[in-house]
């Protein structure tokens, strides 16, 4: 048994002891989006239109990610509401990117690997960049909408004569801590993740100019601050909606069945 299949069983075990049942469920939406994401690899390379695929899959996993949490029925379907709107500028956001940044393909940092190769490959780098933001936005994405939502609801559970005005100062409170600790932890994963390779270039003596436009680093700051946006987007748009919906029912806005 190797290390990976350790720290899964490690990761099960945490999640059922912390979680109980969601614990589980939410280990279930880990394995249907893992595969999910498999899917959409295996459905590019078959000669599938990238875009569409790319679509399709984007609205399974926002949808798992959601509906596979724990939280009332119409915290949920507000989550799912703006996280899809979100993905969609995220997704416009990502083909503008591409197109001024041209960062497809691979660099120099990568070649000793694939010398001998052919990259001929018969897909279209540029395709694959987009999808590789987007899909690196959707957990950030899900995951803000679903927090401001669900802690604005508790809000309106707890004082449910509360103002709209009061309601907007709420939200605005939780959605800066919510925003504060979410682009921390996209930045912290970034900057980890590529130690490796701010040290190599140190080590090669890169002058500022080429550090700024290597490829490699370009295309993980830009799938970050999009992630940042998305989460930036996600936070204002869920407010919006919940505090349109508590406009119009008001208290009715946590009875279940007008779900």
């Amino acid at each position: 048994m190797n290390s990976i299949c350790v720290l899964i069983i490690i990761l099960l075990l945490s999640l059922m002891i912390v979680g109980g049942q969601q614990g589980l469920k939410t280990f279930l939406g880990l394995v249907l989006n893992f595969f999910l994401i498999f899917t959409l690899i295996i459905l590019v390379n078959w000669g599938f239109n990238p875009y569409i695929v790319m679509a399709i899959i984007s609205l399974m996993i926002l949808s798992v990610a959601i509906y596979l949490s724990a939280g009332r029925a119409k915290v949920m379907a507000i989550a799912w509401q703006s996280s899809l709107v979100v993905t969609t500028v995220v997704g416009c956001l990502s083909f503008l990117t591409q197109h001024f940044a041209q960062v497809q393909g691979y660099t120099l940092e990568n070649s000793d690997e694939l010398e001998g190769l052919s990259l001929n490959i018969g897909i279209n780098f540029s395709h694959l960049v987009v999808i590789v933001m987007v899909i690196s936005a959707l957990g950030a994405i899900a995951e803000a909408s679903m927090a401001i939502t669900a802690d604005l609801f508790e809000v309106i559970e707890r004082s449910p004569d509360i103002t709209k005005e009061s309601l907007s100062e709420h939200a605005e409170t939780i959605g800066s801590q919510i925003l504060g600790t979410a682009v921390n932890t996209l930045f912290f994963g970034m900057l980890g993740a590529n130690i490796p390779l701010l040290i190599w270039y140190l080590r090669l003596h890169y002058t500022l100019a080429e550090f700024i436009n290597a490829k490699l680093l370009v295309m993980e700051v830009a799938t970050m601050l999009l992630g940042m946006i998305g989460i930036l987007l996600s936070i204002w748009l869920s407010t919006y909606i919940v505090e349109r919906h508590y406009q119009k029912e008001g208290r009715n806005l946590l009875d279940e069945s007008d779900v």
